[in-house]
């Protein structure tokens, strides 16, 4: 049995945006939801709030799934959630 996880991309509104298999690409689209606007974009994981970064998030991820992990960048915000695909 393979593990097969995939990373659903929603916007501010829970509305669904994409999904992806790579990483990197949810992480990509996730910044430009997130940074419109003059705001910074920070991650909120449930260590707080912090800058974002490929590293953080593939390391909050590690290991689990089932796992939402929000970037707020002022009134604008994106959500990643981390699944497994079902056999």
């Amino acid at each position: 049995m393979t593990k097969i996880y995939i990373y659903c991309l929603f916007d501010r509104w829970d509305v669904f945006y994409g999904v992806y298999s790579s990483l990197k690409a949810a992480h990509r689209d996730a910044l430009k939801v997130a940074n419109v606007g003059t705001a910074a974009v920070f991650m909120e994981t449930e260590h707080g709030p912090q800058k974002p970064s490929l590293t953080l998030l593939r390391n909050t991820f590690k290991g689990r799934h089932d796992v939402w992990v929000k970037y707020s960048g002022g009134t604008n915000n994106a959500k990643i959630l981390k699944t497994k695909l079902k056999e």
